[in-house]
Parts: structure tokens; C-alpha cells; sequence
């Protein structure tokens, strides 16, 4: 037993469970002339009830890749190819799909059962205590077993979802609050990397393998390059080199002679998670982020951690970078009780032995063996937990490692595809324009204002967000639907995505991410945007379709008799 029964090994051989199911295509080959190529894989695992008795292991995501794109291909992206194709920025992409898949199966599921008898049966018992359950409720279906929606008991108009308003006026019922979900209490986000991130948590690992560890030259500080006017982006130093300059913000390595990308260091997105939870921004408009939002443990293979690294890039410590952020949080009381923080995760460590035991893939450390990192990345996740009662015989005939995501990309899009191609069918289940198409579909279900309440006595405005929130009793005790009805009206009201972000800043709901996020890029000091896939809307999804004539309106030439053909003879 010893170290197989560890919970660090138990999550790391979850995940390794799930890639080796994956398709031949998901994974690295050996080419013909011998050489083999390795990727970095990364998942993350669901851990209900730690250390109880009733401990659970659920593996939502996972996703391998080694490859950026360059800050010119950024433009023609429009929201339909991946930036940036590293196995943790996939691993948590893929993680945010599932969550708003999630979400969604979830709403479906209160609507097929009778919400209204349930939420009056549980009136007096806790949310958390009711849910814990993942068989409550009425019907044959089943509850989620990670997400919850937030409720509060009090008595008032009808706030069904689906907008039925049959209830008694003033019943008791439970209110739907914003944001609409949460994680359950009792579940921790670990996650695992068969290899240390890159950017400053591995600079100690890269300077150790070099043959000539010299520190390069300098080059200019981002005020010298900023106030010269010169390339903003010359302020990002490359991924692996300067080693003599620790605790900054850096680029995504590449080869020397590749074009320079604008995507930053793993390092440097996962010390962004600390700060704003594992949720993205099209989640975050759906899901609180508590404190169990955000990354408990980091697991690393533990020849792929350096400790001094580590402690600089993601610590709270005396070397910390993010020191300065310690016990720091953003909140609004007026925004549904939304709370930002720092939160630093725990590095956890699996031995060598286990490492090499499990993962067959990792880049070789004999120098004389020809290998090269796989130009394919893989992208998988969980089926939803939530079965109603249509789905709940086909799900059960599925096997427990058929995902509802399995997607190969090469270059930023699925497999098959060209970058070049307009064609909607490259983009990933996990690009941005497919993420807020499911956005879309998830706000549709939600329940506002309309259809709750008297729509006289409450004004909006959907191009402005005028209405105040707190202002009076009536609006403070509506202030919840108000941010759900202000929802539904960005979705409907953005043209593009670059609207959509700046909508929903206006209308506070993502507000507060952002200064939280702007106060940590202002404290690193030189974290350069990777802009310029910002102005497209939903419209990219559209397929323009070419119709073809069907093969039966087609007239086939039919054979002419002689007689009618040379009607002389």
C-alpha cells in the first residue's frame, strides 16, 4: 500500500485513467524516422467529503498541449480558435464548460420536476443539507452532485423557474439569489500537471538544464520600452530566458525562430487564478465564487517543483510575488454578496516512481533520445451528473469513462480544420464564442422579472442598466431578479464580445472581477493584454449554407428512340 493509497496518487492515477481511454488520435505518436513525440497532460479532479469516510473522486477535466499562437494570428481568431493550447489553460477551460454544462442540466431538471412542491416541501431544511443528497427531489431523476442553486427562504411573489405563476400570492417560497449557482460546501478543486507550469514557477528547473547557465543580457524595463514608445510587448521577457530575472510576468517559451506570442506564462495565469477563482469570465456571470471557486491544491510530480520557484510565483510568503495581496479581498455587498479574494493553493507532490509509472508521455530526460512535443493537444470532460428521468436509462448503459467532451485540436482548432477556414465547425466546445452561445442558452432558462412580477412596477433599462438596486425595500428585496433580468438583457443587447465584457461591467456583474484582476496585472507590473479577438458576435457560429439542388430535382437525360431522333428514316 504505502504511497498508492495516498490521495495524491489516487487523483493522479484518476486522470491518467481517463487519457488512456482517450482515442489513439487524442494522444502523442512515434513517427516513422523515430522520432517520439511527449506532451504535458493536466485535470482536474472534484474531491467531495476529504478525508471523511465518505470521500469521493471525480474527475470533470482534463486536456494535454504544448502550443501558442502568435500574437499576429490573435485578429483572425473571432472567437472561434483557442489562443493559447497548454494543457492547464485547456484542463481549466474545459473544467468551465463542464461547470456550465452543469449549470444548465440543472436548470432542465428543476423544470421537469414540480419545483414549485419541492421547494415547499424543503422550505425548512438547510440547502446544503438537502442537496448533500443526489437523489432529493421528486421524480426518478437525479440532483447534481457538485452545483447548487443559491436560495433564501422569504416570502414572495412566485419565482419559479420557467416563469410559472400559478402559486398563491405571498406563499413561501425560496428566492432565487444572484449569481445563480455555487459549488456545494464540502468540495475542494485539485489540480494535476504531469510537468511544472511554465513562466517564473520553473525558472530554477530550466536554468538547472542548461548547459551554460550564464544569465543573458538584460533587455529594457517596460517603463523604458513604454515611455520610448516602443513595442509595449518587449516589457514580456520569453519564457525561458533571462533566468537571472525572477518574479515577472513572461510569455508563453517557443522555439527561437518562432514568431513571439503574447500569451502569458502558466505560471502567471494559474497566480491570476489565486485571485479570481477558477471561474471564467462567462461563468462568473452564473456562479458564486467562493471560496471552494478557487484551486485547494496544485499536485506536481515532485522532480518538477522547485520549492524557492514555487513559493516566489505563487506564495503569499516573504519571497512571494503576490505577498502584497495577502488577506486582500474585492467585494460589493450590492452585487448579490459577491466576494473576491486571494486564496493561494497547497503544491502537493507524487514521487518520481509513481510518476514514471503512470505517464508514459513525459519529454525524455536522455538527450540522445529524438523527441518533440506534440503538435496535438486532447480535450475531454465528465458527463453531467444531473439525469432526469428521459436520460437516466441511456446514461446509465454509457461507460463511467465516456465523456461528454472529446475533442482533438491542432493549431487552435478541432482536428480536421484549418485555421484559415471560416467555417464555424473548427471551433472547440471550448473556445470563447461556444462558451457564450451555451451562456446564452443557460440565461434563457433563468427566470426574470416578466415572469415573477407585476412588469409595471420595476423599470429597466437594457441599454443603460438604470435601475437602481437597494434604492428602496421593494428594489432591495428584487435586487437578485434585477441582476438576472439585467443578464438576459446583455445577452440579448451585445453585439460582440468586446460588448458583452463592458455590458456587464456597466451593469456590475463583473465589476468587481475586474478590479480584482486589474489590481493584480498593476501589482506584477508588466502583464501586456493579448488583445485583438474581441470584435465578433454570435454570428460567427452561423454557417453560411450553400444549397444544393437534391439529386431527384435533377432531370437525367433520358435515351431518344431512332425513330424520334431521325424522324426522316
Amino acid at each position: 500500500m504505502g504511497e498508492e493509497s495516498s490521495l495524491e496518487y489516487r487523483i493522479a492515477s484518476l486522470v491518467h485513467s481517463h487519457f488512456n481511454a482517450l482515442p489513439k488520435r487524442s494522444k502523442p505518436a512515434i513517427h516513422p524516422n523515430g522520432i517520439r513525440e511527449w506532451i504535458p497532460l493536466s485535470g482536474i479532479v472534484l474531491v467531495i467529503g476529504e478525508g471523511t469516510p465518505e470521500e469521493t473522486l471525480t474527475c470533470v477535466a482534463i486536456a494535454t498541449g504544448a502550443k501558442c499562437l502568435s500574437s499576429s494570428q490573435i485578429p483572425q481568431c473571432r472567437g472561434l480558435v483557442l489562443h493559447d493550447s497548454h494543457a492547464e489553460i485547456l484542463a481549466i477551460r474545459a473544467f468551465n464548460r463542464w461547470l456550465l454544462e452543469e449549470c444548465k442540466s440543472t436548470l432542465l431538471y428543476e423544470a421537469e420536476v414540480d419545483w414549485q412542491q419541492r421547494a415547499q416541501d424543503q422550505v425548512s431544511h438547510d440547502v446544503t443539507a438537502s442537496d448533500s443528497n443526489p437523489t432529493g427531489g421528486t421524480g426518478s431523476g437525479t440532483r447534481s452532485q457538485f452545483v447548487q442553486l443559491r436560495l433564501a427562504d422569504e416570502e414572495v411573489a412566485h419565482t419559479a423557474i420557467g416563469g410559472d405563476t400559478d402559486a398563491p400570492p405571498m406563499a413561501r417560497h425560496r428566492k432565487l439569489l444572484w449569481p445563480p449557482f455555487k459549488l456545494r460546501e464540502d468540495l475542494k478543486i485539485w489540480m494535476y500537471c504531469t510537468c511544472a507550469p511554465c513562466g517564473d514557477a520553473s525558472m530554477e528547473l530550466c536554468m538547472a538544464a542548461q548547459d551554460d547557465p550564464t544569465p543573458w543580457a538584460v533587455p529594457p524595463s517596460s517603463t523604458e520600452c513604454t515611455e520610448s514608445g516602443g513595442d509595449p510587448a518587449g516589457s514580456l521577457l520569453d519564457g525561458r530566458g533571462y533566468f537571472s530575472i525572477l518574479g515577472v510576468v513572461r510569455r508563453k517559451p517557443s522555439r527561437a525562430d518562432a514568431e513571439s506570442t503574447l500569451s502569458k506564462s502558466c505560471s502567471d495565469k494559474l497566480a491570476a487564478k489565486q485571485v479570481t477563482s477558477l471561474l471564467s469570465f462567462t461563468t462568473s456571470l452564473l456562479v458564486a465564487p467562493t471560496s471552494n471557486a478557487y484551486i485547494s491544491r496544485l499536485l506536481l510530480p515532485e522532480e518538477e517543483v522547485s520549492q524557492a520557484g514555487c513559493e516566489r510565483a505563487f506564495g503569499s510568503g516573504t519571497t512571494g510575488r503576490l505577498k502584497p495581496l495577502n488577506g486582500q479581498t474585492w467585494d460589493d455587498t450590492s452585487v448579490g454578496g459577491v466576494e473576491y479574494g486571494f486564496r493561494p493553493f497547497e503544491i502537493r507532490t507524487l514521487s518520481a516512481r509513481l510518476t514514471e509509472e503512470l505517464w508514459m508521455f513525459g519529454k525524455p530526460k536522455d538527450t540522445r533520445i529524438k523527441s518533440k512535443p506534440g503538435n496535438a493537444a486532447a480535450i475531454w470532460t465528465a458527463q453531467q451528473s444531473v439525469l432526469s428521468t428521459s436520460t437516466t436509462k441511456l446514461s446509465n448503459a454509457h461507460n463511467s469513462l465516456q465523456g461528454n467532451l472529446c475533442e482533438t485540436i491542432i493549431n487552435g482548432t478541432k482536428q480536421g480544420h484549418k485555421f484559415a477556414s471560416p467555417s464555424p465547425r473548427k471551433a472547440s466546445a471550448v473556445s470563447r464564442a461556444k462558451m457564450w452561445d451555451l451562456l446564452r442558452d443557460i440565461v434563457k432558462l433563468l427566470p426574470t422579472i416578466s415572469t415573477c412580477e407585476d412588469p409595471g412596477e420595476t423599470s429597466t433599462s437594457a441599454n443603460k442598466f438604470e435601475t437602481e438596486i437597494g434604492g428602496s425595500d421593494d428594489s432591495a428585496a428584487s435586487s437578485d431578479l434585477l441582476f438576472l433580468d439585467k443578464l438576459k438583457q446583455i445577452i440579448a443587447i451585445s453585439s460582440t464580445y468586446e460588448a458583452l465584457k463592458e455590458n456587464a461591467a456597466d451593469a456590475g456583474l463583473s465589476s468587481i472581477r475586474n478590479r480584482a484582476l486589474s489590481d493584480l496585472r498593476n501589482m506584477l507590473g508588466n502583464w501586456v493584454r493579448n488583445i485583438g479577438d474581441e470584435g465578433w458576435g454570435l454570428g460567427v457560429l452561423k454557417e453560411e449554407v450553400v444549397k444544393k439542388p437534391h439529386p431527384r430535382s435533377l432531370k437525367v437525360p433520358q435515351a431518344v428512340p431512332a425513330s424520334l431522333a431521325n424522324p426522316g428514316i
